[in-house]
């Protein structure tokens, strides 16, 4: 896998996933946009859902978690995971191996392009949904960890 990883093309689309695109993926789609524009690299970052809460805004303990960082979630809108937007990424990121399963599942022309964003380190992003603070701050240091990792590849 290292391998096909080490010939990808440049990566110009990242398309990061969880499940219903309100805590796990907003918040990866914003660490990892704002850490690539600090690397000065020029990449689109977008984030949906296995089963996205379509038009719903970020859960309000990611929004703040967020804020802490100076980064803002007001806007976002869950929106779903199609055949089409996965096709249009370069990379998909997903936060366990049950998602990666499931995209490759349902859309067999993403294989190959799919990972989980703990893919180096060999870990999933729990979800935090409806679990209080503690759980969504354990969330995002775990994106933080996988956000590094992939960053040097990104950014490259």
């Amino acid at each position: 896998m290292e391998t096909r990883l080490n010939r990808m093309k440049i990566i110009k689309r990242v398309t990061v996933i969880c499940t219903g695109n309100i805590c796990r993926s907003p918040m990866a789609e914003a660490v990892l946009r704002d850490s690539l524009k600090r690397s000065n690299a020029h990449c689109e970052v977008q984030s949906a859902g296995i089963g996205a809460l379509v038009g719903h805004p970020a859960d309000a303990e990611a929004v703040k978690l967020m804020e802490e960082r100076g980064l803002d979630l007001s806007a976002h809108r869950a929106t779903q995971l199609t055949g089409r937007k996965g096709l249009d990424s370069d990379l998909i990121l997903v936060m366990d191996a049950d998602q990666l399963h499931a995209v490759e599942e349902n859309w067999p022309l993403l294989h190959g392009r799919v990972y989980r964003l703990g893919h180096w380190e060999k870990f999933d992003v729990a979800d935090p949904y409806q679990r209080g603070e503690r759980a969504f701050r354990k969330s995002l240091n775990a994106i933080d960890a996988g956000v590094v990792r992939w960053l040097d590849i990104i950014a490259a």
